[in-house]
């Protein structure tokens, strides 16, 4: 006999958990009237039961002891909602053999450990849901892994990172340098206390990896991507960019070349009139091109409580829904062995144009050596600006190139590198455009 509501407990009451459990108490009623039965907030379990969250909850419902919730029999499924790798993976694990589903939003965890869980899951025949682990608000994962099942993907890019693009926006629109524009990002709750994650492109690995698996049908590959943060761009990168009508953006992209999948994460320059260029501040946006659907782009909050607590009741009313009519099956189509031949490309192989930024001395013979090197490795000079003329000293010199192969641009900065006449090393940045 079925009971008659199903039974949710939350593992971390954050900035997620509690937008989570706001959604689950304000619309209760929407959810029976949708599914046609109701689900129960019974237990939130969080090490500090004091601290004031914005949110009455009945008596009783919020515990410190995770384990009695993963014991609780009558509980259905477990929300992990405490992020990192231990003791989340732990609790997850649990969760699992005790016959329950689970719901995370934890990238990290699946990027790193996600053959193993999914496995778990498997083994038990129990669901996992994870929407709320990539792009907040915009439900990518439903949209790959069954909206887009009729389609082969060919690519899947764009901005998944909110903290970073808040402050490649703001160093854009006000000309501030990164540290400045880090500050800020951390002074309104955008970046956190250690931005590493967030800055150094990790936090966008993670979400690629679970994508690519998803479009790809690859196992999860998150060693293998190549990542490069936002650290290095200075005003002056974003000023030149503009000049040559394009916009800096860390973008993560997934790409099928042939047999091959490009995996990378790092700035990118994108033309203006790119629509990924207009997304702005901590909003997220994901290109997808599909054989049978063409382009398609998603756009919407990357971050916060309440979008990402809308990601995780979306899991949890599909699972409820799977419970009422016993379609949980334990496959979540990801990272399944044996369903795609695809081999990721060496980073030194993939082909991209290129924006250069060299420090040369401003007299005779400067540009004729670099330009020289670069031909010697088969990269051609599509456009150039020289700014300034000061004698004896350093001026930048900034080219953009015609498609290149990432191995020959290595070469030939290096050996640029060495001039006397180049002071300093040489900036460089990709740059992507309609062919992406």
């Amino acid at each position: 006999m079925q009971k008659k509501a199903v039974s949710v407990g939350i593992i971390g009451f954050g900035t997620v958990g509690t937008g989570t459990a706001k959604i689950l108490l304000k619309k209760r009623r929407d959810i029976e009237r949708k599914l046609g039965f109701p689900v129960f907030l019974k237990n939130i379990a969080d090490i500090n039961t004091k601290r004031e969250r914005g949110i009455k909850l009945p008596e009783g419902v919020l515990i410190n002891d995770p384990e009695a919730l993963l014991n609780d029999p009558d509980i259905d499924i477990v929300v992990e909602l405490i992020g990192g790798i231990h003791p989340a993976k732990e609790i997850i694990l649990k969760a699992l053999r005790n016959g329950k589903h689970v719901v995370t939003a934890n990238k990290a965890l699946l990027a790193e450990t996600g053959r193993e869980i999914f496995k778990a899951a498997e083994k038990n025949r129990v669901e996992i849901g994870f929407e709320a682990a990539v792009a907040g608000s915009i439900p990518i994962i439903k949209i790959v892994r069954e909206s887009l099942i009729g389609n082969s993907i060919s690519n899947i890019y764009g901005i998944i990172n909110g903290t970073a693009n808040y402050i490649l926006t703001k160093m854009t629109e006000e000309a501030v340098d990164f540290k400045t524009a880090l500050k800020e990002a951390q002074a309104l709750g955008y970046a956190e206390a250690d931005p590493t994650f967030d800055i150094e492109g990790i936090d966008s690995a993670h979400k690629l990896t679970i994508l690519a698996s998803l479009a790809f049908g690859i196992p999860f590959s998150f060693k293998k991507i190549y990542t490069e943060g936002i650290t290095g761009i200075t005003p002056l990168d974003i000023q030149f960019a503009s000049e040559f009508g394009y916009r800096i953006k860390l973008l993560a992209i997934a790409k099928q070349t042939g047999k091959e999948i490009e995996l990378r994460v790092h700035p990118t320059m994108i033309p203006e009139d790119d629509l990924i260029s207009g997304v702005n501040g901590v909003f997220n946006a994901i290109y997808v091109e599909g054989d049978a659907i063409g382009p398609a782009l998603y756009y919407g909050k990357g971050a916060g409580g309440m979008p990402t607590g809308s990601a995780v009741i979306s899991d949890i009313m599909d699972i409820a829904r799977n419970i009422k009519t016993g379609a949980v099956e334990g496959l979540h189509g990801i990272n399944l062995p044996g369903i795609s031949d695809l081999k990721i490309k060496k980073m030194e192989e993939i082909r991209t144009g290129y924006y250069l930024r060299f420090s040369a001395i401003d007299k005779p013979g400067v540009l004729s050596g670099i330009s020289g090197i670069l031909g010697s490795h088969n990269i051609s000079i599509k456009s150039m600006i020289q700014k300034g003329r000061k004698k004896e000293k350093a001026v930048p010199v900034v080219m953009m190139t015609h498609e290149a192969r990432e191995k020959d641009m290595v070469r030939a900065l290096k050996q640029i590198n060495r001039l006397s006449i180049v002071s300093g090393r040489t900036m460089y940045l990709r740059v992507e455009g309609e062919e992406i």
